[in-house]
């Protein structure tokens, strides 16, 4: 191709291979100073016997022997040996796992970007383990590749973000995508046969998006349809990444199949009608009994109208199950995808416009040069991105890290996060979060207190010992050092941090305790002792105006009270630092009444006649002539006329009913 391989530098060659169910292609090219890719040589070669199904290797010596033979194949025509390659995974090997996870959290802690990729990894980590119960028995050993959240809750609620909110309960509902290790060993296996070193290895839906989607299109929720002999592969992107890979296992052989049948062909002969549909419009074959047919593709198409109809619906079901609505557009690339009639079928299925169902060759490759005649097509498409990958890629396919001493190999299909590595070696993401220490139990005045514990530390990650966090990308050969989150300690209070002992109030001007005695499990306590769990703590209280001036034998019918400046008329509750001032009435200008006047009551349930000398019979005025200690408190006062709460300096009427009593 005018290229002297000799004169271009080794580490600038590119060898790609595209190991298919049907063929092996294999492409070598360069990469110049302005980053255009020159294909300098390129090789299919079709597989003798079935050593591949649907992607999947079946027989290694056997997909040794054809990639040994477009190895030396490629070593002669650029006369170089070849001893580096990249390649790629099926993206038809992926499983995905859709998985939701609920998590308790503490009400007053506020959400952060811990606790959510913590609980992430909680439901990566439940996929996996669901992955892993749900296989066959004998399949290898499934890994995440990479997973997508669909939905965040909050206690219950659909929430588009959770941090920085509180709640008692988070969750997230989320999408997973694994890819067995068997994939990838066998292809290391096959390369190792045959003396190569892979370079990069990506996952092929990746390779092709590369160069069948430009990246300003890849935000858009797209379909790419990989329509190949076997299977026809699916990869639905949205937001820049694939979220979704699906297959079925009807494609291009479906076609041939029935070709061959309408027309009682052998099936290379139907494969090379089926392939000719699209370049000629009319068509001369024999039969296998020797019938000459000569018709038009129109009229073959007609024949065979049915099966490409379901090939185009089971296209679209799987893109509907999988997307839950029709994409903004499909891109069709593989040979199966040349099918004449299929893109306006599929089209229809999914409610889309035509024009939004579109074939992808290699004319529509940006940055590549020197693409040959056999490659000029959609079934060209996977092995030029994984070479174009290749390049773009600066980092290896597998990436080394070191766990807490320990080595962890990873695939790099992307950028790699220390949340990554967690989610591999199976950290548990709970150790992230930190615990509250251990609630502490006392008694107060016979009522039960809880003080909680204190948060413990969170977890510190470090890597190449610098702190980091679990959105740190890593490279090849980078350590990571995690340090579990800590438990609270305990509350130890002390005796003075749950009673108040310096509680007091100002009379006068003189200051006034109001907590009168403290007894702990029976015993009187003065000093700030530490309070044990389940002691009982009990203590006597000043807390009503009136029982404080019960305390101090101050009549409110001779005084007139303030507190904090405002003249108070009845009972209130007393509060700490209040300020308390008693004036002695003034003599009214007014004449007062010589004469006797009485009162008939029911105090305690007897009625009783009182005569008093003033203009009006209030309700303090009933301690003169009843016999009640205040000086003994027994529990909570209770001052009541006619059933409902009484106040100090309320007039009585004849006939009210008083009830005066302690409550306990």
């Amino acid at each position: 191709m005018g290229y002297k391989f000799s004169n271009i530098d080794k580490e600038r060659v590119i060898f790609s291979l595209d190991i298919g169910t049907r063929t092996v292609i294999g492409l070598v090219g360069v990469c110049d100073e302005k980053g255009i890719f020159k294909i300098i040589a390129s090789e299919i070669r079709e597989h003798e016997e079935r050593s591949m199904y649907d992607g999947q290797i079946h027989d290694i010596n056997g997909v040794a022997k054809i990639v040994k033979e477009v190895k030396q194949s490629l070593e002669s025509k650029i006369g170089k040996e070849l001893d580096k390659v990249a390649i790629a995974a099926a993206g038809r090997a992926l499983k995905t796992c859709r998985v939701r996870v609920d998590r308790d959290i503490d009400i007053g802690t506020e959400i952060d970007k811990t606790i959510i990729e913590s609980l992430e990894m909680e439901a990566m980590q439940k996929a996996q383990e669901l992955i892993e119960t749900n296989k066959v028995i004998g399949e290898s050993k499934y890994y995440c590749v990479g997973y997508t959240v669909v939905n965040y809750y909050l206690d219950d609620n659909f929430i588009e973000n959770l941090e920085g909110h509180r709640g008692s309960k988070i969750g997230v509902d989320l999408l997973a995508t694994f890819l067995p290790h068997v994939v990838v060993d066998s292809l290391y296996t096959v390369m190792n046969r045959v003396n190569l070193e892979v370079i990069n290895i990506t996952l092929e839906p990746i390779a092709a998006i590369n160069v069948a989607i430009k990246k300003n299109l890849r935000l858009l929720n797209l379909a790419l349809v990989d329509i190949g002999a076997g299977t026809s592969d699916i990869a639905i992107t949205k937001d820049g990444t694939i979220v979704a890979y699906a297959m079925t296992s009807i494609a291009g052989d479906e076609i041939t199949e029935q070709i061959a049948k309408t027309y009682l062909l052998d099936y290379d002969a139907a494969e090379k009608l089926k392939i000719n549909l699209n370049k000629e419009t009319k068509h001369k074959f024999t039969d296998i009994v020797g019938i000459e047919h000569e018709l038009t593709s129109e009229e073959i198409l007609d024949s065979i109208i049915e099966t490409i109809e379901n090939l185009a619906k089971e296209i679209a079901k799987r893109i509907l199950e999988y997307n839950d609505k029709s994409p903004s557009a499909v891109f069709l690339i593989g040979g199966g995808s040349n099918i004449p009639r299929l893109p306006e079928l599929l089209a229809n299925f999914l409610g889309l416009p035509k024009e939004r169902v579109v074939i992808r060759d290699t004319s529509s490759i940006e940055n590549v040069e020197g693409i040959p005649e056999e490659l000029n097509g959609p079934h060209a498409i996977t092995p030029i991105g994984i070479a174009i990958t290749a390049i773009q890629s600066k980092y290896k396919d597998f990436l080394e890290i070191i766990v807490n001493g320990k080595k962890v190999k990873l695939l790099n299909s992307k950028r790699v996060k220390v949340s990554d590595v967690l989610v591999l070696i199976g950290y548990n993401p709970r150790n992230l979060i930190p615990k509250r220490g251990d609630n502490f139990k006392c008694f107060i005045n016979g009522k039960e207190k809880i003080i909680k514990g204190e948060i413990g530390e969170p977890a510190k990650i470090f890597v190449n010992r610098r702190p980091a966090n679990l959105e740190h990308k890593l490279d090849n050969g980078d350590e990571i050092i995690i340090e579990a989150a800590t438990k609270g300690k305990k509350a130890v209070p002390r005796l003075y941090d749950l009673v108040n002992v310096n509680k007091c109030v100002f009379l006068n001007g003189e200051k006034m305790n109001l907590i009168k005695k403290v007894i702990v499990n029976g015993k009187s306590v003065d000093d700030n002792v530490i309070i044990n769990e389940n002691d009982e703590i009990v203590y006597d209280e000043i807390k009503t105006l009136f029982e404080l001036l019960a305390e101090r034998n101050i009549n409110t019918e001779e005084n007139e009270i303030f507190i904090n400046g405002n003249k108070v008329s009845g009972d209130c509750e007393l509060k700490n630092n209040d300020e308390i001032s008693v004036e002695i009435k003034k003599e009214k200008d007014a004449e007062k009444n010589s004469g006797h006047n009485t009162i008939t009551l029911k105090i305690n349930g007897e009625d009783k006649v009182i005569s008093y000398e003033k203009d009006s019979f209030i309700f303090v005025d009933i301690f003169d002539y009843i016999d009640f200690d205040l000086s003994k408190p027994m529990g909570m006062l209770k001052l009541e006329v006619n059933g409902k709460k009484a106040e100090l300096m309320q007039e009585l009427k004849n006939g009210d009913i008083i009830n005066i009593y302690w409550a306990k």
